[in-house]
């Protein structure tokens, strides 16, 4: 590579209070720039999702145009976020002609909403191709923000995406219907609980983003890192993470400027990141924020990906963010900690000191245990795409199969409330209830951790494990307000059957109770990885979904069409269009992965291990000619002669397999399935010949960088 001259980044005189929401137009923002009256409305619109009527709508447009246009802002875009995994937007200038005059304005009209083509976005069946037209509609929870680059400014304000006809073409609008669900259900179970304070329960995010960092000079002369994020080939160097000295390991001086910058961007763009550092897998790190309301976290997590890969470009990075880039290590996930918090500033997953606060504890907690063990397929489907399977079950990834971990004490809690003791010991026979006496004195932190687990409770939250570092977090994390909604709604009408007759003590044990011992099956506190595990879950009932393939087919079973059309979060004809778009984005994943391993083989690899060979045999027959011994040349020679007719016959049956793939025409299931069952497998046996012959081509003829290079060279 040739030498570059170093890249010199200034460091913000600004302090980060003051670095802080600069480019966000919040609620500082509104209340300097609004009337009080306007700025009340607005606010009970963004907290408790109140209608917005159009005369506040152009108050509130013409006081962030005016704040843009201050920080330089010449247009605004409608940001949103298609069915594609990633963001969209469409530039207009705040310009308008007037007599001839050029002048500057924003609507109420223009803020609510916009219009875009709707025909080139994923639709899974939803619109045909001359049916284009969709339309952006403004989610005032979600601050709109500027984004600056060296020739000016945008205004991105956060929308919702929908059709023609009325149908979510977008992932935003799913999660915004549950969040809803969620709260509805959950004050209504406060409610028959007893609590009249509590007047709105929104979901609570904190994504913990993980990615890979390389020297982009060598990403541009991997055509498969180009193409797909991973590299389709690549044998294991000498040296791994097997000395375990990466993980919290002292950040390299031009990773840590790269960090810095990164949480420059993002503050300012009212990101709340607040932690750094390297991960387990060489040249992999971590950034993590602060929680904040779903319908927030999940654009500010969209936000962090894009900083992440701009800014990498700047230091000469390249940063991927696919599930799995180099074979042999470890994967990266985006552990996505969910909670629920009320207007009055609870946690509702916080352990409680109170009776009161202990039983609507363990009330909540049942009734996210049932909601898993109901749902484990639905949660298995929303974190299943061709990234994710490269990495559930491997390394430090947890299991496909989903389970929860509860940790010693709340386990130990479970089970005496299922036994109907208190766990007091042996000579006290009293009975547990939820009572002033039926929890211990829980602190935040009452379980270990367990990184084997996907879904597992860490003082007052529960962590996704299994969600994806590459993937958009809104479809899971509304898969996760939808089940527990349905699942306060049943404990809710339950307790409340019984409240009349039992008391509102007796109601909750009994049917708290009774779920737990439907539902526990699906609690494990040991070592995921384990086979032993895998034997237990499969006499317990719990479901195994071991590829993306099989596990999308369960998103339109029954029973989840019927839940997601009971509250009101997806029809049968969007949900049906999601499971589609998955199928067609994992084909044409491994269609893209498949072109792409074709390519560098036939290409790049056979000719320089084809010129080898030609060395080698010239100078076995030069040595030869001379009267040396060649015995062992000779077989080294005909081991890579061997070599690479297997790389031949893989390039071979690969073509085939994607040509097989190419002419089916079937349903977007079997398509998928045939991509799994041919292309992978095909793509499986063509890397072991090319990374074998890695290890035998000499090492300035082999044309890829090698792992060696790009994870320690950096």
């Amino acid at each position: 590579m040739a030498n570059k001259a170093p890249v010199v980044f200034s460091r913000s005189n600004q302090k980060v209070p003051e670095l802080f929401g600069a480019n966000v137009f919040g609620l500082e923002q509104m209340r300097v720039r609004m009337p009080e009256q306007a700025y009340r409305a607005l606010r009970s619109c963004i907290e408790q999702g109140q209608e917005l009527d159009a005369g506040l709508a152009d108050q509130v447009a013409n006081a962030m145009k005016e704040w843009a246009i201050e920080r330089g802002a010449s247009h605004f875009t409608h940001w949103f976020q298609p069915m594609t995994g990633l963001t969209a937007e469409k530039h207009d200038s705040f310009a308008n002609l007037e007599g001839g005059r050029l002048v500057m304005e924003f609507s109420g009209k223009a803020l609510i909403k916009g219009e875009s083509d709707a025909s080139s976005f994923p639709s899974g069946g939803l619109r045909a191709t001359f049916e284009a037209r969709g339309y952006t509609a403004w989610d005032p929870t979600s601050p709109a923000f500027i984004r600056d680059t060296a020739n000016g400014a945008t205004l991105c304000i956060p929308t919702a995406f929908c059709s023609w006809t009325g149908e979510a073409l977008d992932e935003k609008t799913p999660l915004l219907r549950s969040s809803e669900a969620l709260n509805r259900e959950a004050v209504r179970l406060l409610r028959v609980l007893g609590d009249q304070k509590i007047a709105y329960v929104y979901p609570t995010l904190g994504c913990e983003q993980e990615y890979f960092l390389i020297d982009r000079d060598f990403y541009v002369l991997r055509p498969d890192l180009v193409a797909t994020g991973r590299t389709l080939f690549g044998a294991k160097p000498p040296k791994g993470q097997e000395l375990e000295d990466h993980y919290f390991g002292s950040i390299a001086p031009r990773v840590l400027a790269y960090m810095q910058d990164c949480e420059q961007e993002l503050w300012k763009l009212g990101v709340p990141v607040k932690t750094r550092h390297n991960e387990v897998a060489p040249m992999q790190y971590e950034i993590a924020p602060i929680f904040e309301r779903t319908t927030i976290a999940t654009d500010h997590n969209m936000l962090c990906m894009e900083v992440l890969k701009q800014v990498a470009m700047k230091h000469g990075f390249q940063c991927l963010m696919h599930e799995k880039p180099f074979a042999g290590i470890n994967g990266s996930g985006k552990h996505n900690n969910w909670s629920m918090a009320t207007d009055t500033g609870e946690n509702l997953l916080e352990p409680g000191h109170t009776p009161a606060a202990n039983m609507r504890f363990v009330v909540m907690l049942t009734a996210v245990i049932r909601a898993v063990d109901m749902h484990a397929d639905l949660m298995r489907c929303t974190i299943a795409h061709a990234g994710n399977d490269h990495r559930l079950g491997a390394n430090e990834a947890p299991p496909a199969i989903i389970s929860i971990y509860l940790g010693e004490q709340l386990s130990e809690v479970v089970d005496n409330l299922v036994a109907g003791t208190s766990g007091r010991g042996e000579r006290r026979k009293d009975t547990m209830r939820l009572g002033a006496t039926a929890l211990p004195t829980l602190p935040r932190d009452a379980t270990d951790r367990n990184r084997t687990s996907p879904f597992a409770f860490t003082g007052n939250k529960f962590e996704f494990r299994a969600v994806g570092s590459s993937q958009a977090t809104a479809r899971p994390n509304a898969v996760l307000n939808t089940i527990f909604a349905e699942s306060l709604s049943y404990m809710g009408d339950a307790i409340e059957k019984l409240k009349g007759q039992k008391g509102l003590e007796g109601a909750v044990n009994e049917v708290v109770v009774e779920v737990l011992k439907k539902h526990q099956r699906v609690i494990f506190n040991g070592n995921g990885y384990s086979s032993e595990w895998h034997a237990e879950a499969e006499s317990r009932g719990l479901p195994n979904f071991r590829n993306a393939v099989d596990a999308i087919s369960n998103f339109c079973a029954p029973k989840n069409v019927s839940m997601f059309e009971c509250f009101g979060v997806l029809t049968s004809k969007e949900a049906e269009s999601r499971m589609n778009i998955q199928f067609e984005a994992y084909s044409k994943a491994i269609a893209i992965e498949g072109q792409s391993a074709l390519s560098i083989a036939r290409t790049i690899v056979l000719p320089a291990a084809q010129k080898h060979q030609l060395n080698v045999a010239q100078s076995v027959t030069a040595a030869k000619s001379a009267g040396l011994k060649v015995d062992a040349q000779m077989k080294r020679l005909q081991e890579l002669a061997s070599r690479i007719e297997q790389l031949v016959a893989g390039i071979d049956d690969l073509n085939a397999a994607f040509e097989h793939a190419e002419q089916h025409s079937g349903l977007p299931l079997e398509h998928a399935k045939i991509y799994r069952d041919k292309v992978v497998t095909s793509m499986v046996r063509l890397r072991e010949s090319v990374d074998l012959l890695e290890t035998m081509v000499d090492d300035s003829l082999w044309p890829l960088p090698k792992y060696r290079e790009m994870l320690f060279l950096s």
